[in-house]
Order: C-alpha cells, then structure tokens, then sequence
C-alpha cells in the first residue's frame, strides 16, 4: 500500500487539495480485491465501495449538480443509493443494506470518480461554474475534508469486517514497527482562567468548531502521554471489567451487554494478550497506548486510576501551544505506536464532554447544515487525531464525537486531574 504523504505534493489551491485527497483515497483501497470492497460488518460501518462513492456523491450533489452548467450525472439512481443521511437532498439507501449493494461494480464505481472528477477539472479550467470563487472553494474544500473523514472511517470500517474473518486478513504487510519503551507517566500543569476555545476564523473548520468563545477553567493537569496498554492491562488483572462501582451505570449496562473484559480486538493466547490489528495479530504492547476503547471504559479506568477525563477545553487550551505532530495516517503504520510524549496522533481521545453547540452557534442553511448540527445530542467529544486520521485535517479546534458505547474507531485516553 503506497500513502500519499502530504510533503509529496504542497497544497497551494484549492485544486491541488482535491487531487491530493482524491488519490489518497485511491492509495487506501489499492490494496483490496472486489469481494473486499462490498464488506460491511455493521450498520455502523460501511464497505469500501461505498465510501469511494458517497465522497463522488458529495462533490456531484453539492457542487456539480447546483452550479456546474450542462452538468450530466453518469446515473440517476446514484443520487438514491451513496446519500448517507441528508434529507433535504433527497431519499436515502437503507444505511444497514449498503453491504448488498453488489451493483454498481466496484469498476462502474470507479467509473463515477473518474466522470466526477473530469466535470470538476473541467469546470475549474473553463472557470465555467456558477459560484462565486470564494464560496466555490469553500465547497471544494469542505468536500475534500469530508472524504478525509471517509478515509478514516474506511480503513477502521474495513478492520472491523477483517475481524470477522478466522484468516485474520493482513491489509498492510506487517513489518517491524518501532514503538516507545515503557516510560514513566509524567504531567503538565495549566493555571486555568478565562480561556478561549473554538475556531478563530482563519481557515477551513466545520461548523461544529465555533463561535469562538470564552470558557473558565480551573487549574488542572494533564498527562503527557495517552493511556498505555500496560496500564490498562493492570486494571484488567485488579478487576476493572467486574467492578461494578466503578462504572457509568449504562457503561456498565452495556459492558454486561457486550461481554466486555478487554478492549476491542483483545484475545488470550499462550499465555499473554494478542490484537488484531490492519497489521494482522499482533502481540498486545505494553508500551504502545490502549486503542479501541468504548467511553464508559475510558471513564471507567480514569476512576480506578484515581483521576478523570480531561474537558475538551482543557485539552484545546493545551493543545493552543503545541505543533501537531504525531503518528497519523501519512505514517502509515495505521497502528498507535507511543514514540514521543504530546496531544497529538496515535489514538483519538476521549473527553467527558458531550457534543453540544457552543454558544451562538447556527448551522448553514440548506441540506449542508444537515453535517453536524443535527447529531448534538447523546455523544461525547474526542480530541487529537489517531493513525487512521489524515494530518491535514488536525487543528487545535478539530472535535469529533462518537456514541459513548462505540469502540471500533482509534478510540484512546488520556487522564486529567485537578491542581
């Protein structure tokens, strides 16, 4: 599998961005045959076809359809079939039943990139779209990050419907992978006040990210690094999955559900611990951090360690400071590996603050507004970018939110603790 990295081809318009992301996407499904690329595990995830498609889908409905004169769609019943959750633009394919799509081929797929793709270049060389420039690429751009988020979620979707094969299917030849050794927790201190948090208006954000606004904060600390699987390993062998009261009581519902005693992809074997990884088996490293880990485990842990999930303004006030560098998707490893201490990569961190609008907060008008808007209510934020995330996507006010019982995403944590 070859990954585009981001120093490979500088992004200096808007035009240069969308041919990046678009054969980022193509890198990430190289690797697959055709009975791979209809995959869908649960109604959560979706195959691979399917994600190469809605992203085609988003830039055809939004972009090419409403502004792009003499615009022909390759097939009409696209429109049906790669909506995802957008009422205002139309009726939807059932999102359980996208794994039964056999037709279109995965080549009559690829077809409507290529047909998609061409009419946007064609329309930007012709400068023949209806748009102002500014709104133009503003959709241009926004349609790249949304099939940024895709990438994620294919390559994590695909390692859910992987799992179910006894093979244990190797998507990325496993090689030799240099992680952190195992090193002493240590924290940052922060005074707290009057903060600002959210986007500040310079560059692209969802619309999730703002207003800006002020928060108060106390003191607080922060560790340094995410939760490692050593650490979680001990609070398996101290009773963490039968302790009871050191639960949410629908964490511990649902960990009484599910069957919960180890993070997602755990096993035992010959005597240690074992996970599934895009790398194929692999043996649990202590050293590396906890990954594919549901909320109510995370808030579990941080009770038995004796602290507590960070706020998301704690960690974007810290965050303000630091570079964003870390182990994402341009890496390659598409395994959390621990090498260096900081806020950034490896796993998406949990916070115990739930996705609502901040204050002023309005969505666009329009099937657009439908991105985030209406899915504040009953998730909780994560913070920092993982190895499946693309680098290009991060900045400090990036929040994405996950149902706190989800667990196949890169979920991790780290701990917070008052002064």
């Amino acid at each position: 599998m070859t990954i585009v990295n981001e120093r490979a081809a500088p992004v200096s318009a808007v035009s240069d961005l969308f041919e990046l992301t678009r054969a980022q996407t193509l890198s990430l499904v190289s690797p697959l045959n055709d009975e791979d690329m209809g995959l869908q595990s649960m109604e959560d995830a979706s195959p691979p076809k399917w994600h190469l498609a809605h992203t085609t889908w988003f830039f055809e409905e939004f972009i090419l359809k409403p502004s792009l004169p003499g615009y022909q769609p390759k097939d009409d019943r696209f429109a049906v079939l790669f909506n995802s959750y957008y009422v205002q633009a139309g009726p939807r394919h059932t999102r359980s039943k996208r794994g039964l799509l056999s037709r279109p081929t995965v080549q009559e797929v690829l077809s409507y990139r290529a047909h998609v793709e061409d009419a946007l270049r064609e329309g930007l060389t012709r400068n023949a779209f209806t748009l102002e420039d500014t709104r133009l690429e503003e959709l241009i751009t926004l349609g790249c990050h949304h099939e940024m988020q895709h990438q994620e979620l294919l390559v994590t979707d695909l390692l859910h419907a992987f799992s179910y094969n006894p093979l244990l299917p190797v998507y990325r030849d496993p090689k030799p992978v240099e992680v952190a050794s195992t090193r002493f927790e240590t924290w940052t201190s922060h005074d707290g006040g009057l903060v600002e948090i959210g986007h500040d208006g310079d560059g692209f954000a969802y619309d999730c990210e703002g207003p800006r606004h002020k928060v108060w904060l106390d003191p607080y600390r922060l560790s340094d690094r995410p939760v490692t699987n050593g650490e979680w390993l001990a609070f398996m062998e101290d009773g963490g999955y039968a302790s009871q009261t050191l639960w949410l009581m629908d964490g511990w519902a649902a960990r009484e559900k599910n069957g919960w005693d180890s993070p997602l992809y755990w096993w035992r074997q010959d005597d240690g611990w074992w996970t599934y990884t895009l790398q194929g088996p692999r043996p649990v490293d202590p050293a590396a951090p906890v990954v594919h880990v549901s909320y109510y485990e995370a808030e579990a842990f941080a009770r038995w360690a004796g602290h507590r999930l960070p706020t998301e303004a704690e960690w974007e006030a810290a965050a303000e400071t630091t570079a964003i560098e870390g182990n994402f998707l341009e890496t390659g490893a598409l395994i959390p590996l621990g090498r260096q201490p900081g806020l950034w990569g490896d796993v998406w961190q949990w916070t115990s603050s739930a996705f609502s609008p901040y204050p002023g907060f309005t969505p666009p008008e329009g099937a657009i507004g439908e991105y985030n808007g209406k899915f504040m209510v009953n998730q909780m934020v994560l913070r920092g970018g993982s190895c499946a995330t693309p680098k290009r996507q991060m900045r400090t006010s990036y929040r994405t939110f996950f149902y706190p019982h989800q667990r196949w995403q890169m979920l991790g944590l780290r701990l917070a603790a008052d002064q």
